[in-house]
C-alpha cells in the first residue's frame, strides 16, 4: 500500500479505503493450519468481527514479544495465549508477578462485560478452567518450592544476581572451576562461602596459583556480596531437592498442556533475583532438551515477564549467552515470549529473533516517552496505520499485532481488539491456592528441603579448624591426609570423575551460561 493510501489510526473515525484496507490485512491472517485466535481487526474505529487476527501454532517456537504500558492488558493477553496453548496440548510456563494469573485454573465469570467483548470480536465464549501447577521460588509464597543448587546455577548467572563486575565474575568462574574439578558440590550459599574462604586461607591459596589465583580483595567482595544476598532471604532459593525443568513439559490426563504458574508476589522486591532464576529455568531446558527442529506445535511456550530486568547492567558475556540461547532453543521446540513495556527494553540482537509481536498501548507524557514511542514504531514493518498515533490511543485489551505466517513471512500490522480469556480474570483465594499446591503430585518431591553433605561439610566449615603448621615447625602426621587429598579421594569426587568423561577430565560440563548439565 502506498503512502497516499495510508489511513489514520483505528479510533480516528476516518479512512481512505476502509473496506479494501481491512480485507488486505485480514487476508494475511487466513491460515490453513491450527492457530491461536487473538481477536478481531480494528479498522476505522470499528471492530471487524469477520476479520479474525490469529497466530499459527507452528510458529510459536519462533518466539515473541508482548509489550505495553502498565494497565494496558498484557496479563490478560498472556492468559488468553496460555489457555489456547493448553487446549492444544502445549505446556506453558507463566511468571505471575502480581498473583493475577492463578485464576487460570478456574472457570471465568459470565458477566455483561465479557459477553460484550465476545460479541464484538465474534468469540463463542464459555467459561473454562485449565490444568495448572503453582510454583514459588524457594517456597516463599504460595506454591511448590523451586530451588536450584549453586553448582547448577553456575557462575555467570550468580555473578549477575550478585552484581559483580567483569573481574569479579571471572574470579567467581575460577572458584566454580576449582570446585568442579575437586568434586566439591556447591549445593547452597554456605558451600560457596566455604570454598571461597578455603581458597584464600594459608592452606588453600596455592591451589589456584597456577591458573591465576584469587586475590584477597576480590574474595572479600564476593563474600560480602554473598552475605548481603543471604541477608535478603536468598538462601531459601538455593538447595535441594533441585527443581527438574522436565516437570514443565507435562500434560494433563485429558491431553491438555499443564500451565505452570510461578507465583512471584512474595518476591516482588527482589526483581533481579527472580529474573535471573527465570533465565536459569530456560538455560536448564536448553541443554537438557534434544534437537527436534520445526514441528507442527511447540513442546513448551515460556513467558518471560519483566524481561528488561534481565538485560539491565548485563555483561557482554551474559548478553551473548542470552542471545545464543534464544536463537538455539527454537530448534528444541521451545518458544520464548519476552514481556516488558517497550521493545527498546530488549537488546537488538534478541529483538531480531522475536517473530511474533503483540504491542499494547504506550504512554507519551515525557520526552523520553516520545523517544521510546518512535523507537517502537521503527521496529514494526511498514503499516497502513499511523502507528505513533495508534499506539497512544489503544484502549485496554487492544493491541497492534504482527506475527509470522505459515510460510515464515511477517503478516500485515493489525490493530486488534483481543478476545476475553475463558478462565477467571483475577486471583483465586489463598486457601484454594494452598489446597491446589498440597494436592499436586509434585508436592511430595519438592516441598521438604534437604541438606546433605557437600562442600561446606567436606571442607570442615562446621568444625573448629586447627591452625596450619608454620614452615619449619613440623608437618601433619603421615596418617592424616591433607584436606585436598581428602577431597580428591572422596566418593563424591570419584563418582564425578567416572560420570563426566569429557576432555575436561573431572570438570563438570557446563552450558552457555556456565550452568551445570543435570545428572539424571
Amino acid at each position: 500500500m502506498s503512502d497516499s493510501e495510508s489511513v489514520p489510526p483505528a479510533g480516528s473515525g476516518k479512512s481512505a479505503v476502509p473496506t479494501a484496507g481491512a480485507r488486505e490485512i485480514a487476508s494475511g491472517y487466513a491460515f490453513t493450519g491450527p492457530a491461536l485466535d487473538l481477536g478481531a481487526l480494528l479498522w476505522d474505529g470499528r471492530c471487524q468481527a469477520d476479520a479474525p487476527v490469529r497466530v499459527p501454532l507452528s510458529v510459536l517456537n519462533r518466539h515473541g514479544l508482548v509489550a505495553g504500558a502498565t494497565g494496558t492488558g498484557k496479563t490478560k493477553t498472556l492468559q488468553l495465549l496460555a489457555e489456547q496453548l493448553s487446549e492444544r496440548g502445549v505446556p506453558v510456563f507463566l511468571a505471575d508477578m502480581k498473583g493475577d494469573l492463578s485464576g487460570i485454573a478456574r472457570p471465568g465469570r459470565d458477566d455483561e462485560r465479557v459477553r460484550g467483548r465476545a460479541g464484538e470480536v465474534g468469540q463463542e465464549w464459555s467459561p473454562a478452567g485449565f490444568p495448572a501447577e503453582f510454583l514459588a521460588l524457594g517456597g516463599i509464597g504460595h506454591g511448590i518450592p523451586v530451588r536450584a543448587t549453586i553448582t547448577s546455577f553456575g557462575p555467570l548467572l550468580l555473578a549477575k544476581v550478585l552484581r559483580l563486575n567483569q573481574t569479579q565474575e571471572q574470579s567467581l568462574g575460577l572458584i566454580f572451576h576449582y570446585a568442579d574439578t575437586k568434586g566439591l558440590e556447591l549445593i547452597d550459599l554456605k558451600d560457596l562461602r566455604a570454598v571461597v574462604a578455603f581458597l584464600t586461607s594459608d592452606e588453600g591459596r596455592a591451589e589456584l596459583k597456577d591458573i591465576g589465583g584469587l586475590s584477597g580483595a576480590t574474595a572479600g567482595v564476593i563474600l560480602r556480596s554473598l552475605t548481603a544476598f543471604e541477608a535478603q532471604g536468598a538462601a531459601e532459593f538455593f538447595g535441594e531437592p533441585e527443581f527438574d525443568t522436565a516437570d514443565l513439559l507435562r500434560t494433563a490426563p485429558d491431553g491438555r498442556g499443564t500451565v505452570s504458574v510461578l507465583e512471584l508476589p512474595a518476591v516482588q522486591d527482589r526483581p533481579l533475583l527472580f529474573s535471573t532464576f527465570l533465565m536459569w529455568l530456560l538455560a536448564d531446558l536448553f541443554h537438557d532438551l534434544p534437537e527436534i527442529g520445526d514441528t507442527g506445535r511447540p513442546k513448551l511456550v515460556f513467558f518471560f515477564d519483566e524481561a528488561h530486568l534481565l538485560f539491565q547492567d548485563a555483561s557482554r558475556a551474559f548478553l551473548e549467552a542470552i542471545t545464543r540461547t534464544v536463537r538455539l532453543i527454537r530448534s528444541k521446540g521451545v518458544g520464548v515470549f519476552f514481556v516488558t513495556q517497550t521493545p527498546k527494553d530488549v537488546p537488538g540482537d534478541v529483538l531480531g529473533q522475536l517473530g511474533n509481536r503483540v504491542q499494547h498501548a504506550l504512554r507519551a507524557y515525557t520526552p523520553d516517552d516520545h523517544k521510546a514511542l518512535r523507537a517502537t514504531v521503527q521496529t514494526f514493518p511498514r503499516s497502513a496505520y499511523d502507528l505513533e498515533e495508534l499506539l497512544t490511543g489503544l484502549g485496554t485489551g487492544e493491541a497492534v499485532v504482527t506475527v509470522l505466517g505459515e510460510t515464515g513471512a511477517p503478516t500485515p500490522v493489525a490493530a486488534t481488539r483481543l478476545r476475553a480469556p475463558r478462565s477467571l480474570m483475577g486471583p483465586v483465594d489463598t486457601a484454594e491456592l494452598d489446597g491446589a499446591v498440597r494436592g499436586s503430585p509434585l508436592y511430595g518431591r519438592y516441598a521438604q528441603a534437604v541438606d546433605r553433605e557437600s562442600a561446606y561439610e567436606r571442607l570442615g566449615a562446621d568444625r573448629p579448624q586447627e591452625p596450619a603448621a608454620a614452615p619449619g615447625r613440623g608437618a601433619a602426621r603421615e596418617d592424616e591426609p591433607s584436606l585436598v587429598e581428602q577431597v580428591v579421594k572422596s566418593g563424591v569426587f570419584k563418582s564425578l570423575a567416572r560420570s563426566v568423561g569429557t576432555q575436561l577430565g573431572r570438570e563438570i560440563t557446563r552450558s552457555l551460561f556456565g550452568t551445570a548439565r543435570r545428572r539424571r
